[in-house]
């Protein structure tokens, strides 16, 4: 297999984080110049018509699109360490946390940088900056529903690290852009548990491909 991917982009690190912590080490990767709209290449867009990253071409010829998709694909095949729930009860729960992170918190940060930063008018042209600032006040509920949910939980599904983890803090590292440190804007909780997140060896996957 083979995943075609993006450094430091935080979709992308979800999937790198994904495969770190799982420890698979059968996966090639080719890293896209998102800048350089290698992503809207011809070849790539046979692969991914929405010229999206990441993806996983599968040893059978098709391929994978959506980090989420690419996380269960993976989680069936190499099932061990479990990211996404044992049983249904958990497996449900896990979802449920990890999908109020996407909308909630990664979304809107995700619209907030992008048509806020000088550095992504490449890949956000044009960019509007009204809707860059609406979507950085928005975000704001889904912070304040984070900082609750780790100030009674060590995890952001509950008791053990999962990939909603994985998907907070890509958003949560992705904001750095913005220089965003949690504890400074009044998420002592986030703070915390980004640091402890940090000290992963699989924090760092995905920030360089060789």
């Amino acid at each position: 297999m083979k995943l075609y991917t993006a450094p430091r982009a935080p979709n992308p690190k979800r999937v790198h984080m994904f495969i770190a912590e799982k420890g698979i080490s059968d996966i090639a990767f080719e890293a896209l110049d998102l800048n350089a709209q290698q992503h809207k290449a011809d070849d790539y867009v046979a692969k991914s018509p929405l010229s999206r990253v990441p993806t996983l071409a599968l040893d059978d010829g098709r391929h994978l699109t959506e980090s989420r998709a690419i996380c269960t694909y993976l989680e069936g095949v190499y099932p061990d360490p479990n990211l996404m729930g044992v049983d249904a009860t958990e497996r449900a729960f896990i979802e449920m946390h990890d999908r109020l992170v996407e909308w909630y918190v990664m979304l809107p940060t995700a619209q907030w940088i992008r048509h806020s930063h000088p550095g992504l008018a490449a890949l956000e042209n044009p960019q509007f900056p009204e809707h860059g600032a609406a979507q950085g006040e928005r975000r704001k509920a889904g912070l304040d529903w984070l900082e609750q949910q780790l100030s009674t939980h060590d995890w952001v599904a509950g008791g053990r690290f999962s990939i909603a983890d994985i998907t907070a803090y890509c958003t949560i590292e992705f904001s750095r852009l913005m220089k965003f440190k949690p504890a400074d804007a009044g998420y002592p909780h986030i703070q915390a548990w980004r640091d402890r997140v940090s000290e992963r060896p699989s924090a760092s996957a995905g920030d360089r491909i060789d």
